[in-house]
């Protein structure tokens, strides 16, 4: 399958699990902050609700705009539709900045970035296929938080097999499960990985067959397993990591509190640390570029290296000493001294 391709299949399921309800502001989001700083509009591609991943998108564009004495506003999207609409809409307010999360985005940005070339963009956690002069791309190093998350399984597992139940088996899906057996064979050089894929016409929103997966990974003996696959991991890995008593890793934020006892840790993505840099580097005239965020720029990490991990209810406040140790190999990324192969890049 081309990557053309697999960006429309991931789109079409990851949008069908929104709700058919018109587009509309986040509450509370009208404009605030100066009139006289910069306006940042962003879009979503689902409503924010409890997604921790849009919450953080949203601190990101309060952040930026207080940051710069500026305006700040937010657009919600539904499905297709409105992604569409509320994208025209925000260019015709005519801000300094629109931002927008998720690859759902890359077709309507293209085309507005060509028919309205004052007007810049961020696009985060994904790019247009063609460069723009106006469209500045902000793209995450899955691949190095996983990697850290795999160290934490390698360390803790009892069986020495791990695996990942990932939505698609794409190249940059494998970010998810590749690196997880790196990191684990880093720390256990006997431990191996057993990934498998949701697939199917709804790859993110499939819990039935992600509870399925995890299950028949958890009688091949693995004990710990990475979940990649939006609503399908929520329900089904976490439910069949419950039921077969062995252990999960969630993606994006913080996924311990909804599984308790269950959730090990998290890769998380800091949406607020790379749209606040992003529209930072657009403002002071660094635009059109592709910006990478890894765990050097704090822009991918752990819930387990953070501050209040002793508040966050993952299984892993309880192992302090592994903790000590991936914080190591955390600090040899940052430094350079350690390299986590792309798989994606392959």
């Amino acid at each position: 399958m081309r990557a053309r391709e697999v960006i429309l299949l991931l789109a079409a399921g990851v949008l069908a699990a929104g709700c058919n309800a018109a587009a509309s502001k986040s509450p509370g989001a009208g404009d605030t902050g100066d009139a006289g700083g910069p306006s940042i509009v962003l879009v979503t591609p689902n409503p924010v609700g409890v997604n921790d991943f849009l919450k953080l998108a949203v601190k990101g564009v309060e952040d930026a705009a207080a940051a710069h004495h500026g305006t700040q506003r937010v657009y919600q999207s539904t499905d297709p539709a409105s992604i569409q609409q509320n994208v025209a809409a925000a260019v015709r307010d005519k801000p300094d900045v629109i931002v927008a999360v998720g690859f759902n985005f890359a077709d309507v940005l293209a085309q507005q970035a060509e028919q309205h070339p004052d007007q810049q963009f961020l696009f985060v956690d994904s790019c247009t296929e063609k460069p723009f002069e106006n469209v500045t791309c902000a793209v995450f190093r899955e691949h190095e938080g996983v990697f850290l998350a795999g160290a934490e399984a390698g360390l803790l597992t009892r069986t020495g097999k791990v695996g990942a139940v990932v939505a698609v088996d794409a190249p940059q899906f494998h970010r998810y499960s590749d690196p997880f057996g790196l990191g684990a064979r880093k720390v256990r050089p006997d431990a191996a990985l057993s990934p498998l894929f949701i697939g199917g016409a709804n790859p993110f929103n499939d819990p039935g067959r992600a509870k399925e997966l995890t299950a028949t990974l958890a009688g091949q003996g693995v004990d710990y397993v990475m979940g990649a696959a939006s609503a399908s991991g929520n329900l089904g890995v976490f439910e069949a990591a419950k039921e077969h008593h062995v252990f999960a890793f969630g993606v994006d934020a913080n996924q311990c509190p909804a599984s308790p006892g269950v959730v090990v840790d998290n890769v998380i993505k800091r949406t607020d640390v790379v749209i606040t840099d992003g529209v930072t580097a657009i403002l002071d005239g660094k635009r059109g570029k592709t910006r990478s965020y890894g765990v050097k720029e704090e822009g991918i990490s752990l819930t387990g290296l953070q501050p209040d991990v002793g508040k966050s209810q993952c299984v892993i406040a309880d192992h302090p000493d592994v903790l000590t140790q991936v914080g190591k190999l955390r600090d040899e990324i940052s430094a350079g001294t350690l390299t986590v192969d792309d798989p994606a890049a392959a």
